[in-house]
Order: structure tokens, then C-alpha cells, then sequence
């Protein structure tokens, strides 16, 4: 099985890729794309099939856009899961296969964060909306208004919408609608159907303005951490919680340490136990105001910048660090952070990423750099699919 969950296979020697097969078994297939170096192909029928293929629990699985790995069985999954990533890691010359553990939560019910369009799901390969009644993915309160909807799509919103819903929080169900037909955007949730207000234009961050409505607050390991909605929040709390515990169980503790890519400050809060002072970076400054809330009582320090700018403009003005979290975008580490951090002698970094081939790319420049690359945990946040989410702790040699 390869990134993005389809399986090799070779006719005559090209190579030939192929959604919802499994490594192992023996199919018939269409060719359905031709390329010079690859084929891209469709199941017809499963001559020999896998041990570890079951009959997916979802109606709407291999229509809707979402998973793509819930027709094998959830312990291959995470195995298959944990050998993509060791092989991206492999081709840019790093060894993790005796390095690496699984870190997860439940296979179902676990994603609190959602965003409908037109009140429901994209199907695969298309525009097409299939308005869902159950996603078998989702936690409770998110499915409980799809339930209570489905007979009833027009209360859906319309275009875009952000939903989330948890049991790490007391807060019912918000939704935070987009329509990007007027100026502004309308709201509902709080009990204010489709409010709408008018925006000013944001220039750093297009997913989030704060704003009472779309505010919501959830409580992880002793911690209260509030975010807008519209903004990145993590969808699976119950894997989250457990990577923020293990992140303060790695950390030796210290004076100062830099949370780079800090987003709310979500791990911060979490950092705040370990070290005197946090200092955290990040460039949407909507999210660095939830920051400043979410860690209010502690010493830190927050600076609304990218990366790059805070390293050519702040970084040399600060004391040393004792470690480093970074859990930078899918593009990974901007390249002015990664130089500074191979040349920075901070003693341990600890770097996250939704993306192993940018998070192996980055951790090849830091283990050129000196780095010993310790312990790899793979990060399964996202149960039935292929999405692979890691941590890399990365120290310097005494």
C-alpha cells in the first residue's frame, strides 16, 4: 500500500495503482487512466481475497470523499498505516522500522470537527453532495444532528458550513456557515439562525474572526482551551489528549521552550506544566488572541508572525531554549525555520506532521544536521483512512 491509500500492483512491469485493494490479494481490474510511467485502475472482481478484508459497516463507503481504508480490518489498518510511513521515511535514507509506535483512540465516533457542503458530504471524484444521515466516523453529537436533519435537508445550511461537537465539551453542537455569495458571512448556532454580520477582510488568516457564536470551548487533560470553529481545531480529541501527554512525558522540563506553529495554543497549555516560560509563534493572529486566553495566568510569550519572519526578526533577541515542539502545516517546516533549527544546538526537538513526506524531508535536513532521530510515534488520528500523522523526537548527541 502506498501514501494516499491505494495499492501496487505491476502488469508487465508498470506499475498500477488501485483504491480499495488490499496488499496480498489477486483482482481482476480496468485500467482506467493510462500514463508513460503508471496506470491508474478500478476493481472489477476480487479473485483472491485478503484475510484481513471486511465487509465496510458504512452506506456510504466508496461513494462518499472520506475513508478509504474501512474495508480491511482496524488492527492491519494501523499496521499498514505504520508501514507507509516507515517507507517514506526509508526513501530519504532514514531507518524508522524499529523506532516506531502506534499511538490511537477508537476506530468509530471519534471526529468532532466536520465541514458540510450544501448539508452534506463530497462524493469521490465528484461534486456531487450525497446528504449524509450517519457518519460512522463522527462523535455523537455531531451524528445526533445528522440524524435528527436528514428528513429535513433545507434546515442544512447552505454552501459551506464548519460543525463541531464533542464530549470534551459541555457546549452543545455549533455551526458556522459560510456563504460566499454576500459580503460577510452568515452564522447560526447559539440560538441565532443564520445571523449575519459583516467582516472585516482578514489578511493573515482566512478561516477565522473571532466571534462569541463560533467560539467553543473543550477541557483536555486539566486544561480549557477555546478556538473558533472556522479555525484548525484537531478532529480527534481522544488521540489528541493522549499525544499532549506523551509530548509532557518526553520533555525533561527547563527554563524556556519554543512552541512553534502554536495555532491556539492547544499544546502550549500543555508545555506550561514543564518549562518556567513558552514562547510560541504562529501566523494567524485570530488564533494567537484564543492563545492568549487559553494560557492566561502563565508565563509566555506570543508572537504573531510566520515562521520565517520571526526567525529573521526575533529569534536572535530571545535566551536559549531548552527544547522545541513544532507542528508546522502540510507544507512542513518553512525553510528559514529549518535552517535555524539545524543550526540552533537545541537539545531536543519535538516535530509533529499531518504530511510523512515533508515530516521525513524535514527530518532528514535535521539529522544532517547533527540530529539523532530517537523515537518515532505514528499518530492515528484518523481511523479508516489513509491519513498518516507523526511525532519525531530528535535530539543532539551529548
Amino acid at each position: 500500500m502506498t501514501f494516499g491509500g491505494k495499492s501496487l500492483g505491476k502488469i508487465e512491469g508498470k506499475n498500477v495503482f488501485i483504491p480499495y485493494a488490499i496488499p496480498g490479494e489477486k483482482l481482476e481490474i480496468e485500467i482506467t487512466q493510462n500514463n508513460k510511467d503508471y496506470d491508474n485502475a478500478e476493481i472489477v472482481k476480487i479473485l483472491e481475497p485478503s484475510s484481513h478484508r471486511v465487509e465496510a459497516p458504512c452506506r456510504y463507503y466508496g461513494k462518499c470523499g472520506g475513508c478509504n481504508m474501512m474495508h480491511i480490518d482496524s488492527e492491519y489498518q494501523k499496521e499498514l498505516r505504520k508501514e507507509i510511513l516507515i517507507d517514506i521515511y526509508r526513501q530519504n535514507g532514514i531507518d524508522i522500522a524499529e523506532k516506531t509506535e502506534i499511538i490511537s483512540g477508537p476506530d468509530f465516533n471519534y471526529r468532532c470537527r466536520f465541514q458540510l457542503n450544501d448539508g452534506g458530504l463530497s462524493q469521490r471524484k465528484s461534486n456531487v453532495v450525497i446528504p449524509v444521515e450517519e457518519c460512522l466516523c463522527a462523535e455523537n453529537k455531531v451524528n445526533d444532528y445528522l440524524k435528527s436533519t436528514a428528513e429535513k435537508p433545507s434546515i442544512r445550511p447552505s454552501g459551506r458550513s464548519h460543525l463541531f461537537g464533542s464530549s470534551f465539551s459541555n457546549e452543545e453542537l455549533k455551526i458556522a456557515c459560510e456563504d460566499k455569495n454576500e459580503k460577510g458571512i452568515k452564522l447560526s448556532g447559539g440560538g441565532q439562525k443564520n445571523k449575519k454580520i459583516k467582516l472585516k477582510e482578514n489578511h493573515y488568516f482566512s478561516g477565522t474572526v473571532a466571534s462569541p457564536e463560533n467560539t467553543m470551548t473543550v477541557e483536555l487533560g486539566g486544561h480549557k482551551l477555546s478556538f473558533d470553529v472556522r479555525g484548525f481545531f484537531q478532529s480527534n480529541l481522544f488521540v489528541f489528549e493522549k499525544v499532549c501527554r506523551l509530548i509532557t512525558s518526553l520533555l525533561p522540563g527547563g527554563k524556556n521552550i519554543l512552541d512553534m506553529y502554536s495555532g491556539c495554543g492547544s499544546i502550549s497549555a500543555f508545555l506550561t506544566e514543564k518549562y518556567e516560560n513558552v514562547v510560541l509563534v504562529e501566523h494567524n493572529r485570530d488564533a494567537i488572541v484564543f492563545a492568549e486566553q487559553n494560557l492566561t495566568g502563565t508565563k509566555h510569550v506570543s508572537y504573531g508572525l510566520s515562521g520565517a519572519a520571526w526567525v529573521k526578526t526575533c529569534a536572535a533577541t530571545l535566551p536559549p531554549f531548552d527544547a522545541v515542539t513544532i507542528d508546522p502545516p502540510r507544507s512542513g517546516m518553512e525553510k528559514e525555520v529549518c535552517q535555524w533549527l539545524c543550526a540552533s544546538k537545541i537539545p531536543l526537538i519535538l516535530s509533529l506532521s499531518c504530511d510523512p513526506a515533508t515530516h521525513a524531508r524535514d527530518s532528514a535536513h535535521l539529522i544532517k544536521a547533527g540530529y539523532n532521530l530517537k523515537q518515532m510515534y505514528l499518530l492515528d488520528f484518523y481511523p479508516n483512512t489513509s491519513h498518516i500523522e507523526s511525532l519525531a523526537v530528535l535530539e543532539l548527541p551529548q
